[in-house]
């Protein structure tokens, strides 16, 4: 099988798209494997690293408004279909597997119009723009939610296939026992983990410093925060200023290299809700209480966090409602209630998808053989 996979900007389209090249190169190691993205894009670091050819295309950003700046997209976009052409008629594809990012616009589209099946998988519950427009003309969309159907038009949803999140092999395969040893836990201890994202976020930094100056000093009770690097600094002047004095059982962290110990070891998950950070808590079967990012494009985060509180799995703060008060209230409903956090931990490892990659390379060996006999 010769697979190209295209996706790029952020670590939520690329992280997936590396877990499938991963996936299909484990299945058969005469399978070959291109990945096409952006020249500046984070792909173009990131691709390399784990042993994958890449090369690139030219792509910009969509958007929304009619301005000068979509005028320059367009003729990028054009240079994209052209470059992307040339390379998919060197490589010569099997198929096409776009995760989402503007770069996956031009080269889905060469690969239909050279007549190659092409694939899209969609992270979030509200598609992103460009998944919305390739929707139109791919020949199959992987979604990772089932709340993601009513989004898509009535006329692609027959092309839809439910599979889920890929997932880090490490946050599978990393037991909760030695886990929760490794931070020297006790079996009734409640270990509290909380970051906003690989970047940080600025209103869960805030309200976090009343629940450090609540539960400083608890027995039986943990808390590792995650401040993000660029706004440690920060974090460590508040606490300064407030003349906070840090418990034993409350550990800061700017950056979490060690995320699948401290995944596999959590009774409670506090964090914004991108789609592989909700795929990795509901892959451990975490209970969380979820602070959706403002701002994000089409506020796709709230439509993740709820798609998990409508199951129960977790509660939901928006980040125009949290302050500390808002946030150790969720966290007392939870912990104070063994029920509810047995609860929330058996939906949400209900939720989880442990096979995701496998569901994956099964659609794109149906496509392929089905296109194949036409």
């Amino acid at each position: 099988m010769r697979v190209l996979i295209t996706g790029g900007g952020t670590g939520g389209h690329i992280n997936p798209a590396l877990a499938i090249a991963q996936k299909v190169k484990s299945m058969d190691k005469s399978n070959v494997i291109l990945y096409v993205g952006t020249k500046n894009g984070l792909e173009s670091e990131l691709v390399p690293k784990e042993g994958f050819e890449f090369k690139s295309v030219t792509a910009k950003f969509l958007r929304r408004k009619i301005s000068l700046e979509n005028i320059k997209t367009l003729f990028a976009s054009l240079k994209g279909v052209m470059e992307a052409s040339k390379i998919i008629k060197e490589f010569k594809p099997d198929i096409v597997v776009g995760t989402g990012g503007y770069v996956c616009g031009p080269v889905v589209l060469a690969a239909y119009l050279k007549k190659v099946p092409t694939m899209i998988h969609e992270q979030n519950v509200f598609p992103g723009i460009t998944n919305k427009m390739l929707s139109k003309i791919v020949d199959k969309i992987l979604i990772s939610f089932k709340e993601a159907e009513k989004y898509f038009s009535e006329e692609v949803r027959h092309k839809l296939v439910l599979v889920g999140n890929p997932v880090r092999k490490d946050v599978l395969t990393t037991d909760r026992k030695s886990s929760r040893m490794y931070y020297k836990l006790g079996s009734n201890d409640v270990f509290i983990y909380s970051f906003g994202g690989s970047g940080g976020q600025l209103s869960l930094n805030d309200a976090i410093i009343d629940v450090i100056k609540k539960y400083s000093n608890k027995k039986n009770l943990k808390i590792l925060h995650v401040t993000g690097k660029r706004l440690y600094e920060d974090f460590n002047e508040k606490i300064k200023q407030k003349n906070l004095i840090i418990g034993s059982n409350i550990e800061i962290k700017d950056y979490m290299y060690e995320a699948p110990i401290a995944l596999a070891a959590s009774d409670i998950v506090i964090g914004s809700s991108g789609a592989i950070t909700i795929a990795e808590i509901t892959a451990v079967g975490a209970p969380s209480i979820l602070i959706p990012k403002s701002f994000t494009a089409e506020n796709h985060q709230e439509y993740n966090a709820r798609a998990l509180e409508k199951e129960g799995a977790s509660k939901v703060i928006l980040e125009k409602d949290l302050n500390g008060q808002i946030l150790i209230s969720s966290i007392e409903e939870i912990i104070e209630n063994k029920n509810t956090l047995t609860a929330m931990a058996l939906v949400s490892k209900k939720l989880g998808n442990t096979n995701v990659e496998e569901k994956i390379y099964n659609a794109m060996e149906n496509l392929i053989n089905i296109k194949s006999h036409k």
